[in-house]
């Protein structure tokens, strides 16, 4: 293990089995404005070859505004490597937990995309099917706990996009395409944005977690995001619009040959004319346009299960096709029990505090017009 730099990072990063966004040198620089300190750290063999990535991020931890040499580490999608080869996989894990004893870090997590699961959405399954344990269970072993924090979604559904778009079209769900060409018919159009449609798009997905009931960030960190991988050539914003009017917006992020759905936002404008169906497909064609082979819709429940409070958006994604891709989840080294204990009641609150301060902010952006 090495750490090195974030110079010619993601080139070496796409080299590697299924190189995720969130380990690309864009998402370290933006983490970094916010208070984490950003890791690179490099695997190679003997001939100098890299084999083995993670983009680790470390916050120091603060009580009442007081620094105390304790920090936190997350590994966001990481670590990057063959999880196939077991001698590799616990020669790394191995060095994650050096590395985070080395830092003070209370905790260190890890949550790579260690697929357990797959299936077809042409029906939707109300269980998980049994998997037999891979070789990522037995290497994780006892000392990584399934952490009751995963941050990121444990879940996708995935859209295989080297198919035509006749037949990605007729894996579609039949109310999916009806509506697709409901809304072509009535009027709507989707056209790309640029960086000028930024503030825009985040006054709609201020609307959008208001009305759905979810808790967004402040408009500058979503800004930043955005920039910095517009500039990259990494982002591609699409609204949907009926006469001049913004109705829906997508930001579809690609790295490596794959598409990622990862902020849609919409208004309360026009909603019958299905916007969202179209610009989906429209974020589709374009995936494919750049030469991407898979496009991630980022998110389905954690249970495939009607109770889960995802069950509504999972309906609307697995109408657009493709698969439910599970995985193994964000799992936790913990270096320091106590402090862990602590850590972990008293995030709740902290969290719950955020949320507050962050719906009344949210209240105020979406009642500004786009």
């Amino acid at each position: 293990m090495k750490i090195t730099a974030y110079e010619g990072w993601n080139d070496r990063l796409a080299a590697l089995p299924g190189p995720p966004l969130l380990q690309t040198a864009e998402w370290a620089k933006v983490k970094g404005k916010y208070g984490w300190q950003a890791i690179p750290v490099e695997w190679l063999n003997e001939s100098g070859k890299t084999i083995a990535m993670a983009s680790v991020l470390k916050k120091q931890v603060k009580i009442k505004g007081s620094r105390l040499p304790l920090s936190i580490m997350y590994a966001p999608k990481g670590p990057v490597l063959d999880w196939n080869n077991a001698q590799l996989a616990e020669h790394v894990l191995a060095d994650i937990k050096k590395l985070a004893k080395k830092e003070n870090a209370i905790f260190i997590k890890i949550d790579p995309d260690i697929i357990t699961d797959t299936f077809s959405n042409q029906e939707i399954s109300v269980e998980e099917s049994s998997h037999p344990k891979g070789v990522a269970d037995y290497v994780l072993g006892d000392e990584w706990q399934f952490s009751s924090d995963q941050i990121q979604f444990r879940n996708t559904i995935t859209i295989d996009l080297s198919k035509d778009e006749e037949t990605l079209l007729a894996d579609m769900k039949q109310k999916t395409r009806y509506n697709i060409r409901l809304a072509g018919r009535k009027g709507v159009s989707v056209r790309e944005g640029n960086q000028e449609d930024f503030p825009m798009l985040y006054r709609m997905y201020a609307q959008t977690s208001l009305r759905d009931g979810f808790i967004i960030r402040h408009e500058k960190y979503y800004l930043d995001v955005w920039h910095a991988f517009f500039e990259q050539s990494m982002l591609t914003p699409l609204i949907a619009e009926y006469k001049g009017l913004p109705l829906a917006g997508l930001m579809l992020f690609h790295f490596n040959k794959t598409a990622y759905y990862i902020y849609g936002m919409s208004t309360n404008e026009h909603r019958n004319l299905m916007p969202t169906y179209l610009l989906q497909w429209a974020a589709i064609q374009k995936a494919k346009s750049i030469g991407c082979r898979n496009y991630d819709l980022w998110g389905a429940p954690n249970n495939i299960d009607e109770s889960d409070p995802m069950w509504g958006v999972y309906r609307f994604k697995i109408g657009l096709g493709g698969q439910t891709v599970c995985t193994l989840g964000a799992h936790d080294y913990v270096v320091k029990p106590f402090w862990h204990y602590i850590y972990a009641r008293a995030m709740p609150a902290f969290l719950g505090m955020l949320r507050k301060r962050g719906k009344k902010l949210t209240e105020t952006t979406a009642s500004q017009s786009l």
